[in-house]
């Protein structure tokens, strides 16, 4: 499996591709600091970016985005990131009924330490649930 700092580099690369630049060091280090508002980064540090040595910061991957006209997201994540996040947005909004969403009301008004109990007893069945599930297997 690739790891996440290769992952970026690809994703770099084929962005800047995409919005027509070649994937080369000074390139990037030119367009990136023409656009960047914090300190600039030299030649050595973008080249780490495309090599997939290391990964720039949020706010630098925020400016890397913008320019090559993609999300910040699916730049520093792929593409995927917002599927399974969607997903599981779904997946919450139709598995929950009006009962359960009236009980998470009434949790989120309550106070922090009853909310914490709250919270407590709740994972506490869940444990308990799980290990009855796992006795049985």
């Amino acid at each position: 499996m690739e790891n996440p700092k290769a992952k970026f580099a690809k994703r770099l690369a084929a962005a800047m591709q995409a919005a027509g630049y070649e994937p080369k060091p000074a390139v990037l280090e030119r367009e990136f600091n023409q656009r960047h508002w914090g300190r600039p980064i030299g030649l050595h540090g973008v080249r780490r970016w495309l090599r997939g040595e290391v990964t720039p910061t949020f706010e630098k991957i925020e400016t890397l985005a913008s320019w090559l006209n993609v999300t910040p997201q699916e730049l520093g994540f792929g593409p995927e990131i917002e599927q399974r996040v969607t997903a599981k947005r779904k997946r919450w909004d139709e598995g929950i009924g009006y009962q359960e969403r009236e009980v998470f009301d009434a949790f989120l008004k309550l106070p922090a330490p009853q909310r914490k109990v709250v919270r407590e007893v709740i994972l506490a069945f869940a444990r308990a649930h799980a290990a009855a599930g796992k006795d049985k297997a």
